[in-house]
C-alpha cells in the first residue's frame, strides 16, 4: 500500500475540525485512502453515496447520526447530494466535537457550494492528487521519475503495464466525458467538452487564447471559458495566472493552462511511450507539466504565477511566499540553458533566487543565483525555505 503524503494531515484536521473534506479527481484513491484512516481509527462507518443501499440509509438522517452519533461517519461522493449540507450543519452542531464527518468529492468546492455555505466555520478542505512523484519514487530513481511522467499518477494508470495503463486512461476519458459531467448537472454534448479539452491538451502550457479556439471549434468564447472552468473545477485543468505587480512592463494578462495528469494530456495526443514523447512538440511542456504539478501540490503554501512581458521576459514559475519570491525555470534537456529573457525578468522582478528544473540527478550551479536541479531537490529546498 503506498502511503499518501495528506495522510497525517487528515488526521490532525480530524481532531481539530467537525468536518474534513478530501476533494480530487475521480479514481486518484480517495476511497482507498479513507478507508486506510477509517481502519487505523476504528470506531466509524463508510458510505458510498452511488450506492443506492448506502444512499437510502440517509433517508432518515437524523436517525441515522443518531444511531452513529460517536462514529467518525465517511460520506464518499459527496457531490452526488449536494442539498445535504444544510442537513448536516444541526447535526454537526448538535453534537459539538471534533473528527464527525470526513466527506470525498470529486469537484472543487465551488462546484458544492451548499458545502462552504452551510458549513463554514465547521469545515477544513484538503485536495488529494493523483500519485506525486515523493509517494512512489522515494528513492529518486530516474527510471522511476519518467514512468510516471508518461503514465501519470492515476493509482490503476501507474500500477499497470504500459498498454493496460493505456486502456485505462481512455476509458477514464469516455467515463468523465460520458457520465460525469452529466452527474455534475451539466447539459454538455460529450464531443463538444472533448474537443475543447483536446484543444487544451494542444496548447498544454501555453496563454490561453478563448477566442482562437473558440473560432476553431464554432463556439463563442465564452462557452470555451466556461467549458474550461468545468475541466479546471473537476480537477483536470490547473491554470496558472500571470504575475501582477507594480511595474512598468506590457505584460501578458491571460492564464497558462495544463492538464494536470501527464498521463491524460499523453492519451489525450496519442502518446504511446518514451519515444513517441521524444518527438513530439509537447515534449518540453510536458516536463514543465509533471514538474510544476509535482511542485505546486507539495509547496501548497507557496503561491505560483508566471511571469511574461510583450519584449518576451519569461519565468515560467514565480513562487511566493510572504516577502520570498523564487524563480524556476523546466528544461527537459538533462544540459539545460537560460534564455536571455529569464535573465531580463529575474532583473526586472530583483529576484536572487533561480531554478531550472531539469530530468538530472544531481544539482550544479548553472550561474550566480541559478541553481539546475532535479524535482525532488528543489521540493525538498523549498519546504525548508
Amino acid at each position: 500500500m503506498i502511503k499518501r503524503n495528506i495522510y497525517q494531515s487528515i488526521i490532525d484536521r480530524l481532531k481539530s475540525n467537525p468536518v474534513v473534506a478530501i476533494l480530487g479527481p475521480r479514481q486518484c484513491g480517495k476511497s482507498t485512502l479513507s478507508k486506510m484512516i477509517i481502519s487505523d481509527i476504528g470506531n466509524s462507518i463508510y458510505l458510498d453515496l452511488e450506492s443506492p443501499s448506502d444512499l437510502n440509509k440517509l433517508i432518515d438522517i437524523e436517525t441515522f447520526f443518531d444511531v452513529n452519533k460517536n462514529k467518525l461517519v465517511c460520506l464518499d461522493e459527496i457531490q452526488r447530494t449536494p442539498d445535504i449540507f444544510s442537513a448536516l450543519r444541526s447535526i454537526i452542531d448538535r453534537n459539538g466535537n471534533n473528527g464527525q464527518l470526513l466527506i470525498l468529492g470529486s469537484a472543487s468546492r465551488d462546484l458544492i457550494r451548499q458545502s462552504s455555505e452551510s458549513l463554514a466555520g465547521r469545515i477544513s478542505y484538503l485536495e488529494l492528487t493523483p500519485f506525486m512523484n515523493s509517494e512512489v519514487n522515494r528513492e529518486n530513481d530516474m527510471d522511476s521519475m519518467r514512468n510516471l511522467w508518461m503514465k501519470g499518477g492515476y493509482p490503476r494508470s501507474y500500477l499497470s503495464d504500459y498498454k493496460e495503463s493505456g486502456i485505462w486512461r481512455g476509458d477514464f476519458i469516455q467515463t468523465y466525458l460520458e457520465r460525469d459531467i452529466p452527474q455534475l448537472g451539466f447539459n454538455i454534448p460529450a464531443s463538444l467538452i472533448r474537443r475543447v479539452w483536446m484543444m487544451c491538451a494542444h496548447n498544454h502550457g501555453q496563454i490561453m487564447n478563448y477566442s482562437k479556439i473558440g473560432d476553431s471549434l464554432g463556439i463563442s468564447h465564452n462557452t470555451v471559458r466556461s467549458y474550461i472552468e468545468i475541466l479546471s473545477q473537476t480537477f483536470l485543468l490547473r491554470p496558472l495566472l500571470p504575475f501582477h505587480g507594480n511595474l512598468k512592463k506590457r505584460m501578458v494578462k491571460s492564464p497558462k493552462f495544463y492538464i494536470r495528469d501527464t498521463g491524460l494530456l499523453h492519451s489525450l495526443l496519442g502518446i504511446s511511450g518514451m519515444n513517441d514523447l521524444l518527438g513530439h512538440p509537447v515534449y518540453g511542456y510536458s516536463w514543465e507539466g509533471f514538474a510544476l504539478e509535482n511542485i505546486l501540490a507539495e509547496l501548497p503554501d507557496w503561491n505560483g504565477c508566471f511571469y511574461r512581458t510583450s519584449t518576451g521576459s519569461e519565468i515560467d514559475l514565480i513562487l511566493e511566499k510572504g516577502t520570498k519570491r523564487v524563480a524556476v525555470e523546466f528544461k527537459a534537456s538533462s544540459a539545460p540553458e537560460l534564455t536571455r529573457g529569464f535573465r531580463v525578468a529575474m532583473r526586472d522582478l530583483e529576484i536572487n533566487d533561480a531554478w531550472v528544473i531539469a530530468p538530472v540527478t544531481d544539482n550544479y550551479a548553472l550561474s550566480k543565483n541559478v541553481t539546475v536541479s532535479p524535482l525532488w531537490f528543489f521540493i525538498d529546498y523549498m519546504k525548508n525555505k
